[in-house]
């Protein structure tokens, strides 16, 4: 495991652009520009297309293609899309935004990277428009921007309150010391503090690197069985030090059922991630399955190929617009709207965006069974069901 290793395409699209930091903008998120409902309504769409990252240009084809079968799909509503190349950079993303304002957006859906979403913002907040951001990074929210992506707050609630019902609420949180680890191991604290029935065990962090997950975990394993943890919570990812870790914690006498290993981050991803021997048993949070799988079933046959992790956001982005704007009200894209306390349904499932511009989403619980991904707790169908 090479300590100086790039995150993948996904964990920097979900994960690392929350070690980012941003202002956001200061604009009220009550306030947005009316909108003539009898018109097709001009949503601009910010991508981080021509860039020199291949990775980049291949996410912004598949948002814009998400974004368009989400109004294919709309019912008695009509977007005017404009796409603007952001590049993945903040400075492209500002005048892009302004741009696309005095081309006459009313809203601004993306940019995906936490900086670009916080310059967006910015720009926009002085012509009151609101931003439906990609990025999962709560320091950007607030003021005009939202962000659609999922947050490590969701997942921890989401994980520990099931983890409580369960009877596996004393947690144990095991990280490895990076920014973005750092910020998932928060998350869990919180959730834990939070949450009837949670209690916390400790935490316990490692240098991630080989050798420090080595050097590191006979010590954890001994904190976690004197500690009477019932679940090890683990922050790191696939592709990252979670098959290390999740391995060597077994073999230093931390085995389920007697513990139970929970995930802050995917395990299914990449597919041949099912396989690995640590976490076979564990429990970790997804978007809605049904939904998610026929969205990808949709998007290949229009497009001839699977989407981008975070390409549903581009579609949620949509649906969340056309459910306002089929309302028929000249204030549907303002922030007082986009906070309706009964959220949306997207093709992650239901998400609701809140005044603070961050968001909620529903998500299950799945497990890891003889190396096949088995939901445990389905995931919400509204606000109102269990799961939240």
């Amino acid at each position: 495991m090479d300590r100086a290793r790039k995150l993948s395409a996904l964990t920097v699209a979900l994960v690392a652009t929350l070690i980012l930091s941003a202002c956001g903008a200061t604009m009220s998120n009550s306030g947005g520009p009316r909108i003539d409902t009898s018109q097709p309504v001009p949503v601009a769409l910010l991508v981080p297309g021509g860039s020199a990252n291949a990775t980049d240009n291949a996410l912004a084809s598949s948002l814009e293609n998400a974004a368009r079968l989400a109004m294919s799909e709309l019912d008695g509503v009509t977007i005017d899309l404009r796409v603007y190349n952001t590049a993945g950079n903040a400075g492209t993303a500002s005048s892009q935004a302004q741009a696309a304002i005095a081309d006459g957006a009313k809203v601004i859906l993306g940019p995906v990277y936490a900086e670009n979403a916080a310059a967006a913002g910015v720009a926009a907040a002085a012509r009151g428009v609101n931003v439906l951001a990609f990025s999962n990074n709560p320091s950007v929210a607030g003021g005009n921007v939202f962000i659609l992506g999922n947050t490590f707050e969701n997942t921890a609630k989401r994980m520990v309150s099931y983890a409580a019902r369960q009877n596996r609420g004393n947690i144990m949180v095991v990280y490895g010391q990076s920014p973005a680890e750092n910020l998932a191991r928060d998350a869990i604290l919180q959730a834990i503090a939070s949450t009837p029935g949670a209690s916390q065990a400790g935490t316990a962090g490692f240098e991630l690197s080989q050798n420090g997950v080595v050097q590191a975990i006979p010590a954890i394993s001994s904190q976690v069985k004197s500690s009477g943890a019932t679940s090890v919570f683990l922050t790191s990812g696939t592709d990252g030090a979670l098959p290390f870790a999740s391995s060597l914690l077994r073999e230093n006498g931390v085995n389920p059922p007697a513990v139970q290993f929970m995930g802050m981050q995917r395990w299914d991803i990449p597919a041949t991630a099912l396989t690995l021997s640590g976490v076979q048993g564990g429990w970790f949070a997804l978007p809605d399955p049904d939904l998610s799988g026929r969205f990808t079933q949709r998007y290949q046959a229009a497009y001839g190929a699977q989407p981008h992790p975070i390409a549903g956001l581009a579609y949620d982005g949509i649906a969340a617009i056309g459910a306002l704007v089929k309302a028929g009200k000249a204030d549907a894209l303002s922030g007082s709207a986009l906070t309706q306390s009964q959220g949306f349904v997207g093709v992650n499932g239901v998400f609701r965006l809140r005044g603070d511009g961050t968001n909620e989403r529903g998500l299950a619980i799945a497990q890891i069974q003889n190396q096949q991904v088995v939901v445990i707790d389905p995931a919400p169908k509204s606000f109102s069901g269990a799961g939240f």
